[in-house]
């Protein structure tokens, strides 16, 4: 008989649990990644709405003088009306730009909230099929502005209202599905690892942007918001919301000709729970061995078929989560963390095509290195944390170190692009390291907080403060960054240094509970069987 081979063995070694882990894991990595895909064609477009008329005017002005004549060519008598895009072709741009981003950012935050609350009390898988669909549409629409030649504020205004309030429909969705996989076990690297979809979209993003930004516009939109809606479509088919879930569905899948016996034993908050009891026979069908040990075993199927005595418990109001401890702290930290975080996601590809003088294109490539560092960042973050068991601890000292990387990064831009690129790396794992661990290990270790005892219908809704008061931070920021670069983008990165120091002031009193504290202690492999 030939030997297994290697692959093979390594592929049966999992149990079908962990297969089931590991889909739910990329699944979500990969529906997250394209909401953030679908909103970073703005920063790339944003070159390409308003063009620097000016030099336009000198080439042609250059090229009528070289000729001796005095008549004004075709290049120079429409280079001021036809080398920006329509309404954003005055001087203002930068405000009109600016509001556009505000627009999203500001619909994003005020709907977050609500998402939270509403995302407890509905089905996630539907949740966020149809988030994710609206989202795509509204992107389209965007893209279609250019195939349709319209120059009307109030539609570009009004799109980014309508595609920042569904895309709520994500982050709280995401976040509780995967807690509800893993447990507070290395959850650090697990979600650290995770959260890096935030950086894969904004690449793939500014890249697919990129390729199309200077030719068709367009295609910078609707090229991304295909991609959404058809991952809306895959979530609908294949997202698994809880691990009970799939208990059920092999529950209700056992034949109706094989006798199962039942138990029954008091459970937890008082409910009367039945066992589903199996033994090791040649009747036992191959999905049952899969799952279940093989032993004679007495294996709770809770809550699948449960005779409840009491109501479950209700999901958790705003105001009882805002008392869970923790959870203003690090929701205030984050609104600075991401105001800075979301300035460079909206702003950096125009800074560097005016810094270094680069078109669209290539400064939207560049860009990307910025999210390279934000991976490594937001990985070594979560790495860190689970060593020390100190959240607040990491992203403090994160925040510490981001402050004069930003000013080093303001300056060293004019000595070429070696440097820029060495700086785009290191800024970007400062910055993003704390915004993600915030955003994914904290929310789910708030959502799951001993406070809560056992009641799992919060992380929704915790997540949702926290990115949602996040977000807040998020709106201001590029507007600010638009009104502010009017007068030098120095003043830009004082904004942002400034912003730093209040994320990590908010963070001190945290940091002195969990130094002083004799209960910090790393994350013990106990807990990661939680789950």
């Amino acid at each position: 008989m030939a030997p297994v081979p290697p692959g093979i063995r390594l592929l049966v070694s999992f149990n079908r649990d962990q297969w089931y882990r590991a889909l739910t894991f990329a699944l979500t990595f990969l529906l997250y990644t394209s909401f953030h895909l679908s909103r970073k064609p703005i920063s790339i477009v944003k070159s390409e709405l308003h063009k620097n008329c000016s030099s336009a005017s000198e080439l042609a002005t250059v090229g009528s003088g070289s000729t001796g004549s005095q008549e004004p060519t075709p290049l120079s008598f429409h280079s001021n009306m036809d080398c920006s895009w329509k309404p954003f072709d005055k001087s203002n741009y930068k405000q009109l730009l600016g509001a556009m981003d505000y627009s999203f950012l500001c619909a994003y935050a005020v709907g977050m909230y609500v998402s939270g609350i509403i995302g407890e009390r509905l089905p996630i898988r539907l949740y966020l099929t149809v988030g994710m669909l609206t989202s795509g549409l509204f992107t389209c629409l965007f893209g279609l502005g250019y195939i349709y030649n319209i120059h009307n504020l109030s539609f570009y205004i009004f799109v980014q209202v309508a595609n920042g309030l569904v895309q709520t429909t994500g982050w709280p969705s995401v976040v509780t599905c995967i807690g509800n996989w893993f447990g507070k076990g290395r959850r650090g690297l697990i979600m650290g690892l995770w959260n890096s979809h935030t950086s894969v979209g904004n690449i793939l993003g500014s890249l697919i942007a990129g390729y199309w930004v200077s030719s068709n516009w367009g295609l910078s939109f609707i090229v991304p918001g295909l991609i959404i809606a058809a991952m809306g479509v895959i979530c609908f088919f294949f997202l698994i919301e809880h691990p009970n879930d799939l208990k059920s569905a092999y529950a209700q899948n056992l034949s109706p000709t094989k006798s199962v016996p039942f138990k029954s034993w008091n459970g937890a908050n008082g409910h009367s729970e039945l066992y589903l009891q199996y033994r090791d026979n040649k009747n036992q069908s191959s999905d049952t061995e899969l799952l279940l040990p093989r032993d004679s075993v007495c294996v709770p199927v809770q809550p699948i078929v449960v005779v409840k005595s009491e109501s479950e418990p209700s999901a958790i109001s705003f105001m009882g989560a805002l008392r869970i401890p923790g959870v203003i702290e690090f929701s205030l930290c984050l609104l600075f963390a991401k105001l800075v975080s979301y300035t460079f996601l909206f702003w950096l590809p125009l800074y560097i095509t005016k810094a270094a003088h680069l078109d669209a294109k290539k400064a939207g490539d560049l860009s990307t290195l910025f999210d390279v560092g934000g991976i490594v960042g937001g990985i070594l973050a979560g790495v860190i944390s689970d060593k020390l068991g100190k959240r607040a601890t990491t992203c403090a000292v994160m925040l510490l170190l981001a402050a004069p990387m930003l000013y080093g990064f303001s300056m060293i831009s004019e000595f070429g692009l070696g440097p820029t690129i060495v700086m785009l790396l290191v800024c970007g794992g400062l910055v993003n390291g704390p915004y993600a661990l915030i955003t994914t290990a904290v929310s789910a270790d708030l959502g799951t907080h001993k406070s809560l005892k056992g009641n799992a219908r919060a992380l929704s809704t915790v997540t949702a403060i926290i990115d949602g008061t996040g977000s807040v931070g998020a709106a201001v920021g590029p507007l600010l960054a638009g009104l502010l670069s009017v007068g030098g983008w120095n003043k830009v990165f004082y904004m942002l240094m400034t912003a730093d120091f209040l994320a990590l002031l908010l963070l001190l009193q945290l940091v002195v509970k969990e130094l002083t504290s004799s209960k910090s202690r790393p994350i013990s492999a106990v807990e990661l069987k939680e789950h």
